[in-house]
């Protein structure tokens, strides 16, 4: 994969990082606005003063999403990384529905966008966790647990449970994970790019993770281990046989010895 196509895809889902950044700047001209209480959404309603700045932040946010998933998608290993790139495109397609269409005036349409962005969001982090892991097992584990957080606040979100961080704290939940585990993802690809595979042996046409080098590793060693094992306990058993048979040959002497014969004088025998 280009460096260029690297570094747009990887930029691209670094700024949504702009999100925490428009949604402050129109928190502060929204008078009595709570970030616990308040939904996301009724930032670019009409009554916010910020509306504008708000939905095209929205709408910024469904573009940057949809293209750093377009471009990185070579990057991104396996089923699960191609699973990341449907689901995540839907959560930005989502987000595009929530700036387009905002809560006091869209109805279903943003219902259905607010949805997608949450829900399908947090499993397409999921998927993308496994498309990154064999890259990197903390990042990838880092990014599942923020999808799983991004689950688990949906699902408290849609069904009124509120009461631990309230109506808006609940939904910020759901909503902050998908910007910073996109964020984190683009510095580790930008990072490793394709420095991450590595030839396989003899001249094989496949390629290996750095993961899947590391276990090779180790299972040579298992086997060279395990090789020298048996040849110690083969040299052992040599030794024990060869002590055995010593044994025997002197037993054997032992057999053949005539004490008649030893005390007769040489003219008897």
């Amino acid at each position: 994969m280009s460096r260029t196509r690297y570094l747009v895809g990887c930029l691209a889902w670094l700024l949504t990082l702009q999100f925490f950044v428009l949604e402050t700047v129109a928190v502060s001209r929204f008078p009595g606005y709570s970030r616990v209480d308040q939904v996301i959404s009724d930032l670019g309603t009409e009554a916010s003063p910020g509306a504008a700045l708000m939905n095209a932040s929205f709408i910024a946010q469904a573009v940057l999403i949809v293209l750093g998933a377009v471009l990185l998608l070579p990057a991104l290993i396996g089923l699960g990384g191609r699973l990341a790139t449907v689901l995540l495109s839907a959560a930005g397609v989502g987000t595009l529905l929530v700036g387009l269409f905002p809560s006091d005036t869209g109805g279903t349409l943003h219902t259905v966008g607010a949805i997608l962005y949450l829900l399908v969001g947090g499993l397409g982090l999921i998927a993308l966790a496994y498309g990154i892991r064999p890259r990197s097992e903390p990042v990838g584990t880092a990014v599942a647990l923020l999808g799983l957080v991004g689950v688990i606040g949906t699902v408290f979100f849609g069904t009124g449970v509120h009461q631990l961080l309230g109506e808006g704290g609940t939904e910020r939940l759901a909503a902050y994970v998908l910007p910073v585990a996109l964020a984190v993802t683009a510095v580790l690809l930008w990072r490793q790019q394709d420095d991450w595979r590595v030839a396989t042996p003899d001249g094989d046409d496949g390629t290996l993770t750095r993961r899947q080098r590391r276990e090779l590793e180790r299972a040579e060693a298992f086997d060279r281990a395990r090789e020298r094992d048996e040849a110690l306990e083969a040299l052992a058993r040599k030794k024990e046989q060869d002590r055995v048979a010593a044994t025997a040959e002197d037993t054997d002497e032992d057999d053949d010895f005539d004490e008649d014969r030893a005390w007769r004088t040489p003219r008897q025998r």
